[in-house]
């Protein structure tokens, strides 16, 4: 199980233009960090890089189990990590339950736990409608159901908040505040704060 992320002096670029350097950050079972800075500074570029979508500049992000243990970065990251970007990924041909349910065989979870995801994030009357049915919400908390569905302890979320009203903010506070209480990690690009007490660091100052 992942119990920590270290990240040590990393650099990335966006085409020939570097968005941050020198960034040393430490995470740990149960830390919230959230992510600020201005558009473009290179906040979804750190997610992806720790999901090892894209390659730092220079700097390592190395990943580490219980007493210390190092996991490999590629274990790591297919076993140990969820990653809810921007956009939500789903198909929009689809239904919500069938890009659900293949999101959660996809990534480890059962039928079982997609349906406990369904029930808690009130998503039911949904599951028949096709995803381009959906409001932007809507397709949000569907996106968000794999994290139940197939629990993982690092959640790297991008404006995870930003479509939802303020019934299922607190809703999904909820489920931040037990994630980080059963020893989860929370590494979150934001504008607005998270609902759980988080450290802010400032990405591109």
């Amino acid at each position: 199980m992942m119990r920590a992320v270290r990240i040590k002096g990393l650099s990335l670029s966006r085409g020939e233009r570097t968005l941050f350097s020198g960034l040393d950050l430490d995470l740990e079972s149960g830390d919230a960090v959230a992510l600020t800075g201005r558009n473009g500074a290179g906040k979804t570029s750190l997610l992806r890089a720790v999901a090892g979508l894209l390659r730092p500049q220079a700097g390592t992000i190395g990943f580490e189990g219980s007493e210390g243990r190092i996991l490999e970065a590629e274990a790591a990251r297919a076993d140990h990590l969820h990653l809810a970007g921007h956009h939500d990924g789903l198909k929009s041909a689809r239904t919500a339950w069938e890009e659900l349910l293949f999101q959660a065989r996809w990534t480890g979870g059962t039928e079982a736990s997609a349906r406990a995801a369904v029930e808690r994030l009130e998503l039911g009357r949904l599951l028949d409608l096709e995803v381009r049915r959906l409001s932007a919400g809507q397709r949000r908390r569907v996106s968000l159901a794999r994290l139940l569905a197939s629990p993982r302890p690092l959640w790297l979320l991008d404006e995870p908040m930003a479509p939802l009203d303020a019934a299922h903010r607190a809703a999904f506070g909820e489920i931040l505040a037990e994630h980080l209480a059963k020893g989860g990690m929370l590494l979150a690009a934001v504008h607005d704060p998270l609902p759980v007490p988080a450290r802010l660091v400032e990405v591109g100052a």
